[in-house]
């Protein structure tokens, strides 16, 4: 059993209950991240806790965390960094970027030209930076949560799919019901502050060690022959579809395998089932996917689509526990 992935979810989760409210979704987004060693998209409208969750979330493990606020005017070594000369030395010393961290919120992403978010791509990619012709390498636990506002487009520059490709799952923050919108109520006249979690008292409740170790456990999480032929067929298909422009690619394949380990870890389970897979599916591929126009035309949206995909895709029977071997 992954028992140090289930009890790092359980601690994270409790964290996360004493501040968040709803937003299950994006909750279990986020978790699949972590466990899943890869980076998330957070879709919203401004003030439904976009910017709170990676806030709580590094307080939560006690991580470095640092945030790049994205604008027209950003450069890429304001985000990597750059060398320096000193004159006193005569010598150039690297001048480290806001990068250099373990969880990094780029805060409207969209906000800044395609020069300065291509800064990124090396770094989520291959978990190093070059500048100057040295690659300098990131920590072992790096991940970029990335906020951006889908309903405002004056003065954004769209992620390009090579850039969208990268981040394992997209989550979309809601708003809350009432009962959760009145519990927030609750807890500001309670005198809570988002803007100060150590007062709230937030504390570290878990470690990157932890992390690691849980992510380790993910990469055993057991995944049937026929479960991996369940995930080739569906990425095959949004391949095939008349409505879709570009299909999942091998990345998004990989991806979709490793996230649907995660969940089962999240689950307590040591083997991976298609159920899990559908759970996942949404988060990890409809990002990645281009609806055609005339598709679009008609009203569809990448997520209808994959629904109609999954719908029609067999789902094996057999993909489930390891069977042991006869004696």
């Amino acid at each position: 059993m992954p028992a140090r992935a289930a009890d790092l979810t359980r601690r994270l989760g409790d964290g996360l209950d004493r501040v968040m409210a709803g937003n299950d979704r994006t909750r279990f987004a986020f978790l699949i991240a972590l466990l899943g060693n890869g980076h998330i998209l957070l879709e919203g409208v401004p003030g439904t806790g976009k910017t709170l969750f990676v806030r709580l979330l590094a307080t939560l493990l006690g991580a470095p965390f640092k945030r790049i606020q994205f604008t027209p005017d950003l450069m890429p070594a304001d985000v990597v960094g750059t060398t320096v000369f000193n004159p006193q030395t005569a010598e150039f010393s690297l001048r480290r970027g806001p990068i250099f961290t373990s969880l990094l919120l780029a805060d409207e992403i969209n906000r800044t030209p395609p020069k300065t978010q291509s800064a990124l791509l090396e770094a989520m990619e291959e978990r190093q930076v070059t500048i100057d012709g040295t690659s300098e390498p990131l920590p072992e636990l790096f991940m970029v949560c990335a906020t951006q506002n889908p309903i405002e487009f004056e003065g954004t520059y769209p992620l390009p799919e090579a850039q969208l490709d990268r981040f394992l799952v997209r989550a979309r923050t809601e708003y809350p019901s009432e009962a959760e919108e009145r519990a927030l109520f609750a807890r500001s006249v309670g005198g809570f502050d988002a803007h100060d979690l150590a007062g709230a008292g937030v504390e570290q409740v878990a470690s990157i060690a932890d992390v690691l170790d849980a992510r380790r456990e993910v990469r055993g999480i057991y995944v049937a022959e026929s479960l991996q032929g369940y995930v080739y067929d569906i990425v095959k298909a949004t391949r095939g579809s008349r409505d879709l422009a570009l299909g999942a690619s091998p990345r998004s394949a990989l991806g979709l395998l490793l996230a649907a380990q995660a969940s089962a870890a999240v689950d307590g389970r040591d083997f991976a089932t298609p159920d899990d897979v559908k759970a996942v599916a949404p988060l990890v591929l409809a990002h990645r996917l281009i609806v055609r126009p005339e598709a679009e035309v008609e009203g569809l949206r990448a997520e209808t689509i994959l629904e109609r995909i999954l719908a029609s895709v067999d789902v094996p029977r057999d993909a489930a526990r390891p069977v042991a071997p006869e004696p």
